[in-house]
């Protein structure tokens, strides 16, 4: 197993450098290309409230002006890709329809990089963080700092769909990792499930694993976080739980939690 494409989102901002830097950093792990793909707000989703007769007056006025944000921020998200130094790469430009070209992209990517701003709600991005993960059930990957290819990956694992997804999803990542810890806390879920079946799924693989039982029956989330910091891992691996989209922000109580840490970097499947 490998990653031949890896893709990072961009909105023409201050922190697409930053993205692309990680996903330089995963792609050349593999060899790999990075696609870096311009994500504008779509003028097509903005016409139909802009009422009968919008390209006169104001209306037309505002349409120009979003055009004209589009420009400049491909603009600058071509310049943030000519200053990354990694030579297997492409600019992608999306126009519309935006989400359905950036759902296309994304299914012929292994995985996608984002910040945290998106990962939490904010920004230019963050609708495409949802529909990436969410919808499509893309595996993405959240760059934080010290995120490391080769170093400590922890995966937290209960048996279920989302986090053995997650768990199968990023062999390629735990492959080249220097340690792999399995993280599981039986008595923080109903679900019986016994982490030596992981273990063996990745020994299959080539991929040697420990395993860590935690004790607590509290929440995930913060058992999980701590015992990952403890680990030193660079990256947690983790199914991302969700709601059904009928609240402005989708995901569960979790994966809210990881997303609002500051480390490590997380590679969430959902």
């Amino acid at each position: 197993m490998t990653w031949a494409r890896i893709m990072a989102p961009l909105s023409g901002g201050e922190s697409d450098r930053a993205v692309l830097e990680a996903g330089a950093l995963i792609a050349g792990a593999f060899d790999a290309r990075l696609a870096g793909v311009y994500t504008p707000a779509d003028v097509a989703d903005v016409m139909p409230w802009m009422g009968e007769g919008f390209m006169g007056g104001v209306q037309a006025t505002a349409l120009e002006s979003l055009k004209e944000a589009a420009a400049v921020g491909e603009r600058k998200a071509r310049e943030a890709m000519d200053g990354v130094a990694y030579g297997n790469k492409a600019f992608i430009a999306l126009e519309t329809p935006v989400w359905a070209n950036l759902s296309a992209e994304s299914r012929l990517s292994d995985v996608v990089i984002f910040s945290d701003e998106p990962a939490r709600g904010r920004g230019a991005l963050a609708e495409a963080f949802q529909e990436l993960l969410a919808d499509e059930q893309r595996p993405v990957i959240i760059a934080r700092p010290g995120l490391k290819v080769g170093g400590v990956v922890a995966v937290a694992w209960d048996g279920g769909k989302e986090a053995s997804r997650a768990a199968r999803q990023s062999t390629p990542l735990l492959q080249k990792a220097e340690k792999v810890v399995i993280l599981t806390a039986p008595r923080a879920t109903s679900r019986a499930h016994d982490p030596a079946r992981l273990h063996d799924y990745y020994a299959a693989r080539g991929v040697k694993a420990e395993v860590e039982v935690l004790p607590d029956s509290g929440e995930a989330a913060p058992m999980l976080l701590y015992a990952a910091k403890k680990a030193g891992a660079d990256i947690l691996v983790a199914g991302a739980f969700g709601h059904p989209r009928l609240q402005e922000f989708i995901f569960g109580g979790t994966t809210r939690s990881l997303l609002a840490a500051d480390a490590p970097s997380l590679f969430l499947s959902h």
